[in-house]
């Protein structure tokens, strides 16, 4: 845990380019800073997918930065919460740690429209998150 009186929530997903960084701009603009927020991939990629910034802007919320990190065990450690979306044995599993495994739509190679309703399902999961964190 990074704060005592914060808890701590690791998005993971293959590329860390697509599901856990809508999921992660969302907790941030939901939580504000009453939630540490992380995310990750099993399999870093080298940019954000542009539809997923392109419909997180849509939202209000700004992807354009973000840059895709590869997990590690540390950040997992840190975590309070591990979210999977995809990654599978690939993500590292500790004692004592809460885990989800989202089961969404890779947005990879998908048409704007199919990244519109990733995202919704995302919103939706973090709105569900941010109450049974806080």
């Amino acid at each position: 845990m990074t704060d005592i009186t914060k808890p701590a929530v690791l998005f993971v997903c293959v590329h860390n380019a697509g599901r856990s960084q809508m999921a992660a701009g969302y907790l941030r603009a939901i939580a504000g800073d009453r939630i540490d927020v992380f995310s990750a991939g099993s399999e870093s990629d080298n940019a954000v997918n542009p539809n997923a910034v392109a419909v997180m802007a849509e939202e209000g919320i700004d992807l354009a930065r973000a840059v895709p990190r590869i997990l590690t065990t540390d950040a997992v450690r840190r975590a309070d919460v591990v979210i999977t979306m995809g990654c599978g044995d690939a993500c590292p599993i500790f004692p004592g740690e809460r885990y989800e495994d989202w089961q969404l739509t890779d947005p990879a190679g998908q048409s704007i429209e199919i990244v519109r309703e990733v995202r919704d399902d995302i919103r939706g999961r973090i709105e569900e998150l941010v109450g049974s964190l806080l």
